[in-house]
């Protein structure tokens, strides 16, 4: 059998475990808070880019296209970034400029493929 010294460590150890569960519990409910709040606050962001785009679809008709769905020679192209200001959003931000930069690229070699 178990001598009292045993007993009490054990205790020791339990409530020790129970102290950092408690804390471990707080942590997390205070990182789902936050990240509640995060969402929270992009709701106007992604509300108004909704509209834009219902905005954009809605003014093609149905039974023609419309006039940006039209297969035809590309002499003008207009590149529209959607990026972030709010928050950690360097790591987005950065990848929608890096992929810009590359499609820039692209079409500009294609461009002078054509010309020659």
């Amino acid at each position: 059998m178990a001598n009292l010294k045993e007993v009490r460590l054990r205790i020791t150890s339990v409530v020790s475990t129970q102290q950092i569960t408690k804390a471990m519990k707080m942590v997390s409910a205070a990182k789902l808070r936050r990240a509640q709040d995060a969402v929270t606050q992009m709701r106007p962001y992604a509300n108004k880019l909704r509209d834009i785009l219902e905005n954009l679809s809605g003014s093609l008709s149905a039974s023609e296209g419309g006039p940006y769905t039209k297969v035809r020679a590309a002499n003008k192209i207009l590149l529209v970034p959607v990026s972030s200001n709010r928050g950690l959003a360097g790591a987005f931000n950065s990848n929608i400029i890096k992929l810009l930069h590359a499609y820039c690229a692209k079409i500009m070699q294609s461009n002078i493929k054509r010309a020659m």
